[in-house]
């Protein structure tokens, strides 16, 4: 028994080659010149059981170019993986995204070069932010609600608490806007601040310990528009120490 086991284990990856026939990957003429799947498919087919064979057609059910997801880098382009779905391409792309496969893609050599590279450096779209509130009446509901704890600008620099960050200095963080549109559930805010029609009421047994803030979400969208005209705070070149 043990050996009938033993022979169906060799002979899986055997059967699973003669599934459906090969996979058929399209890759432009670059990539195939480049001999890097040549070097990797066998080592997916070693992994896997399932044959590949690349071919010059675009219409294939996999395909390498400029659409579909990342996966290296090389020599002077990036290279993104598209496909079907199917479960054997979806593996395909798992083993390529992988450990194994991405040292594989570094350990591809050609003429003494390591030519590609699965480090994957995609930029971010840049979005330029916009607030619908009015800066100036933002502005002044700072200086009214947030000017007895914050630093807002000039108006109240010698207000603030000094344990307290100014608004200057908040918006030199990369989430400030994540912060200050949700501020109301960040402590200490939610002990005295109430959004209509946003926040619950007060808990009667658990009254607020200073006066309460209360406000509208337009306010709130009026602060922010505000808030992203104040310049951040120069905090000078990072402490270095020796």
């Amino acid at each position: 028994m043990r050996r009938i086991m033993m022979l169906i284990t060799l002979l899986w990856p055997l059967a699973a080659l003669g599934q459906d026939g090969p996979m058929r990957i399209h890759a432009p003429e670059a990539l195939r010149d480049s001999g890097l799947l040549d070097y990797l498919l066998p080592r997916f087919a070693l992994k896997y059981g399932l044959r590949a064979t690349v071919v010059d057609d675009p219409g294939a059910a996999i395909a390498f170019g400029a659409d579909g997801v990342p996966v290296f880098t090389g020599p002077s382009q990036a290279w993104h993986l598209s496909h079907d779905g199917s479960q054997t391409a979806q593996k395909f792309e798992d083993w390529l995204r992988s450990d194994i496969g991405r040292r594989a893609i570094a350990a591809f050599a050609a003429d003494g070069d390591a030519p590609f590279t699965a480090q994957i450096a995609v930029a971010a779209p840049v979005r330029e932010l916009t607030f619908r509130g009015d800066p100036a009446l933002g502005e002044r509901l700072s200086l009214l609600h947030c000017g007895r704890c914050h630093v807002i600008n000039e108006t109240n620099r010698m207000k603030g608490m000094g344990a307290t960050p100014s608004f200057g200095v908040l918006r030199t963080l990369g989430d400030w806007q994540r912060r200050f549109s949700t501020f109301y559930v960040l402590n200490p805010h939610p002990s005295f601040t109430q959004i209509k029609d946003l926040t619950p009421p007060f808990d009667v047994m658990r009254p607020p310990p200073i006066v309460p803030l209360s406000m509208t979400e337009d306010d709130l969208d009026a602060i922010l528009a505000y808030v992203a005209t104040v310049p951040p705070a120069d905090l000078g070149a990072p402490i270095q120490s020796q």
